[in-house]
């Protein structure tokens, strides 16, 4: 296989477009994944949503088509490889080739380690945010490589995968070790998939507003808006605009890394 190498930019024009991509977005049907469906979307991309709750899916697909791109939803659960494999087919029913996979699904818990009967919780996070993410590589990388024109894979990783800060008030054992994994094997697949000119980075957030909201204790709020730099939230499509950038010309030269996104939590409460 021929190495294929990305051309740098020439000027700012068009440095940050990703019109005409094609990009998948697993949980895009709601909170940080809608907020990344919904950022390509509005910069001219097309975006499959892959979720399980296919009506919840359809619904956001549908608002998107006011940006007028083509947009459509298709049912996984990427935790199970079966699944996933059923809708790649579906996706490239629908897209000819995928330029951009954002693998943001994830779940959380919130039981101590040890109170985790029968570890139940501890499979059913690490299944979806690190085996998924993993099920969902190799099902649609092999296409990627394969079309011969380069793309992007981005995953959605955490702080929690750097920190465990909190744990004792807020509990999330195989989450932070999911993220730390999905950390590294981000950066191993920069190197697999490299000489395909796929660039491979992961973003990490702070608190940003998400379904994870409800389980975050008062503390954790109260520090949010007294000592984080910034004082406040993040909103979904501001992350969506991170990807958005690392998707584009401008982001040519990024691969392999792990991109924080907190407000400063790490800096005020690492």
């Amino acid at each position: 296989m021929d190495i294929i190498k990305s051309e740098p930019i020439k000027s700012m024009e068009g440095a940050f477009s990703v019109a005409g991509k094609n990009v998948v977005v697993t949980g895009g049907n709601r909170g940080i994944g809608n907020g990344i469906a919904t950022a390509f979307a509005q910069s001219g991309a097309n975006v499959a949503i892959l979720c399980r709750n296919y009506e919840s899916g359809c619904k956001a697909a549908k608002e998107l088509e006011q940006y007028g791109t083509r947009v459509t939803c298709v049912q996984v659960d990427i935790s199970d490889i079966e699944s996933v494999k059923k809708a790649k087919e579906e996706v490239f029913k629908f897209f000819d080739h995928v330029d951009v996979l954002c693998n943001n699904a994830g779940v959380a818990t919130t039981v101590p380690f040890l109170k985790d009967e029968n570890m139940s919780e501890w499979y059913r996070v690490l299944n979806t945010d690190l085996n998924g993410v993993a099920n969902m590589v190799h099902e649609f990388a092999p296409e990627m490589v394969k079309a011969g024109l380069g793309g992007c894979i981005i995953n959605t990783s955490s702080v929690g995968g750097q920190r465990v800060g909190g744990s004792k008030e807020h509990a999330n054992p195989p989450y932070n070790t999911a993220k730390a994994g999905l950390d590294h094997f981000t950066r191993y697949l920069s190197i697999e998939l490299g000489d395909a000119g796929i660039r491979c980075n992961c973003i990490a957030p702070g608190p940003f507003h998400s379904d994870l909201d409800a389980d975050l204790p008062q503390s954790f709020l109260e520090m949010v808006d007294r000592d984080m730099p910034a004082h406040r939230f993040g909103m979904p499509i501001e992350l969506g605009a991170l990807c958005v950038y690392l998707a584009s010309p401008a982001a040519a030269m990024i691969t392999g890394t792990v991109i924080v996104a907190d407000g400063g939590l790490m800096c005020a409460n690492g």
